[in-house]
């Protein structure tokens, strides 16, 4: 848990960047119409003059001219094209009326002839003494003409095709919404196995009842027992719970159908009922199955929490999906397994005995699950002789098994920055900073800014060292990291599931103090307190209203509207208690901050000196680190305990690849 680790600006993830996934080639098809290549085809049939036989720039004469000609003796020679067509050449231009009306002299020619009318050519041909020409027939082959008069037909018959198959395409596409949209995950695949998931012992424990039963149900069946319909696992995002899916999936050896509670859901009324008989009846298909569903809270809402009376498409695909897992038969080997992180928000008819009977909760991982956690995510990652995996699980306290991940990701991508062949601890502690703190800015350039930031750190830093049941302050700064302009970094002491009324009342003070240096030193106040201030106000009132912690309003939980999921709920309700007793309520929240408001503004200007020698410090420095501060104050370290060596050692230490350019491309090997 760490609190007021922001000064003036909320801080956000520090991986802002994205890598585009590598795109498939074009594919041609997809851009080219199939009715852009008949045009492109009509076009080419057009124009080729050696298909069509091409467009003559030769004039044509009537045939009464050509005949008038031969009568003149004015041709030099022809020859026939065809059995009706003859080109030829004239001794003397003649002048003939072109096409546009206008007149043009020419002397090659070609001619259209009746059949009839060949021996009278033939006589005058002879009688004029015109060369003989052998008759020249180059008329195209049938098997062409047959092509030439029906291509047009067979083109539009094709067009009209194409058209009809497309068409028919898109309406398969709209029935198929209907069709389950899981991914299969078929035995023969690589397949993730218990002894790739750690951290997670009991959950694990509970599983493998169901994978035996998977295996062998008829041991079950002889002695008449019922396995469990579904298993609901539930959990802190990142936690493992797909994994554990997959891993059971594994360890079955069997059909795995996995899909997103959100893929049930369209904006076409009966499809997710659809996609829902269609994914059982594919398992039921494939058993022994396991089918998978993520985030189910997404169609497995409380029914009757809309605002209007009309039918809700999630709600019918809710009750689809419970009429499935009920009509499961005792001898089908069928095991739904579902995630969520959300089950208070689930209907009950999911989670009654006969549909989800086990709940599995899948939590944060403890100190031994971190080792665990860490061993499987370095294992192919070559790691230098001081980094200390023990003391990396201890450091990373409430880190979820997808934290670790991205810790040992983070590390291993810092060495290769700057070019090593060996992650060290250095890397180790640079990724838990800038995970846990954010990524660094550049210093601050206002002398007044700094000036506010260090006092408000100062503030933090010293109170978190006066009071007791604070957490542990293992270093300051007022180098803006992610979108904070100062940060305070905390070590919580142990795994405790457990805060104390005394820890929560101390996170208030620590809370607090930043605006009070504030005000104590510049008689004023500033927008940087802005986060402190929401994260000190929730504390308080999680204290009176849900856990019990005032004494005038006594130990009755009153709940939170704010965290009320549904809209339907939130007015049809409203809230449970009278206008008396909220005002009490807000009254006593306003006290519990107000107390403890004047007992920290006490302790700081009591410790004034102190105050003012750690911002000189952080002015100075920017960055102070535990013993530092127990020097500034004159104080003991008792929590060595707690801090592992190691990580306090290299978070003090900066990285020499930082900073030294010339040593950055030779692996480190830091001594602990």
């Amino acid at each position: 848990m760490q609190f007021w680790d922001n000064n003036s600006e909320e801080r956000d993830n520090d991986d802002g960047s994205s890598r585009r996934p590598p795109q498939p080639p074009p594919n041609w098809r997809r851009w080219v119409s199939p009715g852009l290549l008949v045009l492109v085809m009509l076009l080419a049939l057009i124009s080729s003059p050696g298909l069509l036989g091409g467009i003559s720039s030769t004039p044509e004469i009537a045939y009464s001219d050509f005949y008038d000609q031969m009568a003149l003796n004015n041709i030099r020679t022809f020859e026939y094209q065809d059995s009706t067509e003859v080109n030829g050449e004239l001794i003397d231009s003649i002048v003939v009326m072109a096409p546009n009306g206008r007149t043009q002299n020419i002397r090659r020619f070609t001619a259209q002839i009746p059949v009839f009318a060949g021996p009278e050519i033939e006589r005058l041909r002879i009688q004029n003494g015109i060369k003989p020409v052998s008759q020249k027939y180059t008329s195209t082959s049938p098997w062409l003409s047959i092509i030439l008069n029906f291509l047009p037909l067979v083109l539009i018959i094709g067009f009209f095709v194409w058209m009809g198959r497309r068409a028919q395409g898109q309406m398969n596409g709209i029935f198929s919404f209907g069709q389950s949209q899981a991914r299969e995950k078929t035995p023969e695949m690589p397949s993730i196995r218990f002894e790739d998931v750690a951290g997670q012992d009991a959950a694990k424990l509970e599983l493998e009842e169901v994978v035996d039963f998977l295996k062998q149900p008829e041991k079950y069946v002889k002695v008449g027992a019922k396995v469990p319909r579904g298993v609901l696992l539930i959990g802190p995002p990142g936690t493992g719970k797909t994994l554990m899916a997959r891993a059971v999936a594994g360890e079955a050896n069997v059909a795995f159908f996995s899909i997103a509670a959100s893929e049930f859901v369209e904006m076409f009324v009966g499809v997710g009922a659809s996609r829902v008989r269609d994914l059982f009846k594919r398992a039921k298909e494939n058993a022994p199955a396991i089918i998978f569903v993520d985030e189910i809270d997404a169609v497995g809402r409380r029914r009757g929490t809309g605002l209007g009376g009309g039918h809700d498409e999630r709600e019918q695909t809710l009750n689809q999906l419970l009429s499935e897992m009920d009509g499961f038969d005792n001898d089908t080997n069928i095991v739904m397994i579902a995630a969520t992180n959300r089950p208070d928000v689930l209907d009950p008819a999911l989670l009654r005995p006969g549909r989800f009977d086990r709940q599995i909760t899948v939590d944060l991982p403890d100190v031994k699950g971190r080792h665990e956690i860490l061993k499987i995510h370095t294992k192919n990652k070559p790691l230098a002789n001081n980094v200390e995996l023990q003391s990396l699980a201890r450091a990373t306290i409430g880190f979820s098994g997808a934290d670790i991940a991205n810790l040992a990701n983070e590390a291993a991508m810092h060495a290769a920055r700057y070019d090593r062949r060996l992650i060290t601890m250095s890397d180790f502690t640079t990724a838990y900073e800038r995970i846990r703190l954010g990524t660094k800015r550049p210093p601050l350039s206002n002398d007044k800014d700094r000036s506010i930031t260090a006092y408000h750190e100062a503030g933090h830093a010293l109170v978190s060292f006066l009071i007791k049941d604070a957490m542990a302050l293992l270093k300051t700064t007022i180098i803006p990291r992610g979108r904070s302009l100062g940060v305070a970094f905390y070590m919580p002491k142990d795994d405790s599931l457990h805060q104390s009324r005394k820890q929560l009342e101390a996170y208030i003070r620590v809370g607090l103090a930043g605006r009070i240096a504030e005000e104590i030193v510049f008689d004023d106040v500033t927008t940087g307190a802005a986060n402190d201030i929401q994260q000190v106000t929730q504390i308080a009132r999680q204290m009176v209203k849900m856990f019990g912690m005032s004494d005038s309003v006594g130990m009755v939980n009153y709940g939170d509207d704010g965290e009320q999921p549904f809209l339907g709920y939130a007015i049809a309700s409203g809230r449970d208690y009278s206008d008396d007793t909220a005002s009490k309520l807000d009254g006593e929240i306003k006290r519990i901050i107000d107390v403890a408001y004047q007992e920290t503004r006490e302790l700081l200007e009591a410790h004034r000196a102190e105050l003012d020698l750690l911002a000189e410090a952080l002015l100075s420095k920017e960055t102070v680190e535990r013993e530092e501060i127990l020097n500034i104050l004159g104080l003991d370290d008792d929590t060595d305990e707690y801090v592992p060596k190691s990580v306090a050692k290299h978070l003090r230490e900066p990285d020499a690849a930082e900073h030294n350019g010339s040593d950055a491309k030779e692996p480190v090997e830091l001594e602990d």
